[in-house]
C-alpha cells in the first residue's frame, strides 16, 4: 500500500465526495433536498449522514458516510477471518438505500468501503468491499438489462472474470435463506478485496461506485410516471417486510454497525418507513406479482437475454 496516512485520506476524500455526488443527484430527481446529520462516535470517529424523507419520489432514501475506528473488530468482520480477531480497525464507507414511493420504481442499495486492521505485533491488513443490488417489486426486463450491463461495464477494465464471479456473489449474498429466496434481481457483491494491490483496488472500488447513478437514475426516470393504486402499493409494502427481515438478520454492514457501538440513527436509516408483513400470503397464478416470483427473484443471466 501506498503510504499509509496518504492511501486513507485519498479513500476518504472519494467517500466524501461520492455522497456528495449521489445525495445531490437524487435530491434533485425529487426536487427536494437531503437533510445532513454529522455525527461523532465514543470510542472514535464519527460520520455525515444525509436523509431525504416523505418526497414526492422518494419516500425515504439514506445517504450514510462512515469513518470510524475501534479497539477490536467485531464477530461481523472475523467471522470469515478468525486471523483479524483482536485487531483494532479503521473502517470507512458510504452506503445508501433508497425506498421510491412509486412501487414501479424498484428499491436500490449500493455500499462501497475500506478496512484496516492493525496490531502491534504484524503489518496491518486493509481490504475494500462494497457493490449495488437493485428489489423491484414489479420487474421489467429492459430495467434489468440495464442494470446488470452497468454492472459489467464497471468491472471490464478489471478483467473479463470479474462481473461473472461478483454477480454470483451478489446472487448468493443477497438471498434470504429462511424464505429460500432471492432479495431482487442482484447485481455486484465484493469483499476482503486486496491480491490486486492498492491501487488496482482502489480503482475498482471507485468504478463500482461511480456507476451507481449511471445504473439507476435512468430506471428511476422510466418508472417514475407510472399510474399505480392500493393494489401495487399494498404489494410494495408487503415485499419490503422481506428487505428488513434482509437487512436485520442477515447484511453484515448492520450487524458490523451494531456489534461496534454505531450510531442506531444511521445504521437503521436503510429500514423503510411503512411496511405490511401477511401470514402465508401468495400471488395470484398470472399476475404481475406471481411474475416477480417466477421471473425476477431468480438469478440470471441478464446479459444473454434478448432485447
Amino acid at each position: 500500500m501506498m503510504d499509509e496516512a496518504a492511501a486513507l485520506e485519498a479513500v476518504k476524500t472519494y467517500l466524501l465526495d461520492l455522497q456528495a455526488r449521489i445525495s445531490s443527484t437524487l435530491g434533485a430527481l425529487d426536487g427536494q433536498t437531503f437533510q445532513e446529520d454529522s455525527w461523532v462516535r465514543a470510542e472514535g470517529g464519527g460520520g455525515r449522514s444525509r436523509v431525504l424523507a416523505g418526497g414526492e419520489l422518494f419516500e425515504q432514501a439514506g445517504v450514510n458516510f462512515s469513518d470510524v475506528t475501534g479497539h477490536r473488530l467485531p464477530p461481523a468482520a472475523t467471522a470469515k477471518r478468525p486471523e483479524l480477531e483482536g485487531c483494532s480497525f479503521r473502517a470507512m464507507g458510504v452506503s445508501l438505500v433508497i425506498h421510491p414511493q412509486n412501487p414501479y420504481v424498484p428499491t436500490s442499495h449500493a455500499n462501497v468501503r475500506f478496512f484496516l486492521a492493525s496490531r502491534p505485533d504484524a503489518p496491518p491488513v486493509w481490504w475494500f468491499g462494497g457493490g449495488f443490488d437493485l428489489t423491484p417489486y414489479y420487474g421489467f426486463d429492459e430495467d434489468a438489462r440495464h442494470w446488470h450491463q452497468t454492472a459489467a461495464a464497471a468491472c471490464a477494465p478489471f478483467g473479463e472474470a470479474v462481473y461473472p464471479e461478483y454477480k454470483r456473489w451478489c446472487d448468493e449474498y443477497f438471498f434470504l435463506r429462511h424464505r429460500n429466496e432471492q432479495r431482487g434481481i442482484g447485481g455486484l457483491f465484493f469483499d476482503d478485496l486486496n491480491e490486486w494491490g492498492f491501487e488496482q483496488s482502489f480503482a475498482f472500488m471507485r468504478s463500482v461506485g461511480d456507476s451507481y447513478l449511471p445504473a439507476y437514475v435512468p430506471i428511476v426516470e422510466r418508472r417514475r410516471g407510472l399510474a399505480f393504486g392500493e393494489r401495487e402499493r399494498d404489494f410494495q409494502l408487503y415485499r419490503r417486510g422481506r428487505y428488513v427481515e434482509f437487512n436485520l438478520v442477515y447484511d453484515r454492514g448492520t450487524l458490523f454497525g451494531l456489534q461496534t457501538g454505531g450510531r442506531t440513527e444511521s445504521i437503521l436509516m436503510s429500514l423503510p418507513p411503512n411496511v405490511r408483513w401477511r401470514y402465508n400470503w401468495q400471488p395470484e397464478p398470472g399476475t404481475p406479482e406471481a411474475a416477480l416470483y417466477e421471473r425476477y427473484l431468480k438469478p440470471r443471466d441478464w446479459l444473454a437475454e434478448p432485447a
